[in-house]
């Protein structure tokens, strides 16, 4: 795949314009955007520019993060607190992001999602109250191992970064969860089943596979 390089200014712009100029592939009045890549990608950044650039064009916004959807530690921590296949298969509640936050915004849904469900350092449910995404609303889920989950997603954009610069972007105390990301890259190949891909292993200089 051929790579431009561009500013994230000008990333964010075309990304934002991409997003106004979408229509959901199953008629929903919401679009459902995700931004998946590593934590040292730093997903939630993008989804944060995304969000203000596309509030300055009018659309409603939510930006939900996938951490704030881990299931209980009587779970996720099962195989111990650093088993990369854990990590990959059992730390993220699915089924609770297609309950509380895609079926809501199903064609013929009410809208309403569940900013987060838990809390993960006190382990119990956050309680959050629920938030109205009016029609013509965008979701902008971001996080981790977002890809082949069959999540019905309008347009996907992956952080992509070598082993290398994962590697060396991760913190020492999270580097356990590198063979999930390698697993991920193996099995998912998310770099082919994004709609965008963003290369990120310099942060000041990022490219992406331009406008399709």
């Amino acid at each position: 795949m051929r790579l431009e390089a561009i500013t994230w200014e000008r990333l964010t712009d075309a990304l934002a314009e991409r997003i106004v100029a979408t229509t959901a592939k199953d008629g929903s009045p919401w679009l459902r955007v995700a931004v998946d890549g590593a934590p040292a990608a730093s997903p939630g950044e993008l989804a944060g520019r995304l969000a203000e650039a596309l509030r300055v064009r009018g659309r409603a916004v939510h930006k939900a993060g996938t951490f704030g959807f881990l299931r209980p530690a009587s779970l996720r921590l099962e195989y111990g607190r650093e088993d990369p296949d854990a990590y990959h298969d059992e730390w993220f509640d699915r089924q609770a992001l297609w309950r509380e936050v895609f079926q809501p915004l199903d064609p013929d849904g009410t809208g309403r999602v569940l900013p987060d469900l838990w809390d993960p350092v006190a382990d119990r449910a956050t309680r959050s109250a629920y938030v109205e995404l009016p029609p013509g609303g965008v979701l902008l889920l971001h996080g981790p191992l977002l890809l082949g989950h069959w999540f019905p997603f309008d347009l996907t954009v992956h952080l992509k970064l070598s082993p290398a610069a994962l590697a060396r972007r991760t913190p020492e105390h999270e580097r356990w969860t590198l063979p999930a990301f390698a697993r991920y890259e193996a099995e998912t190949r998310p770099e082919e089943a994004a709609d965008v891909v963003v290369r990120t292993d310099d942060p000041r200089r990022p490219a992406w596979s331009g406008p399709a």
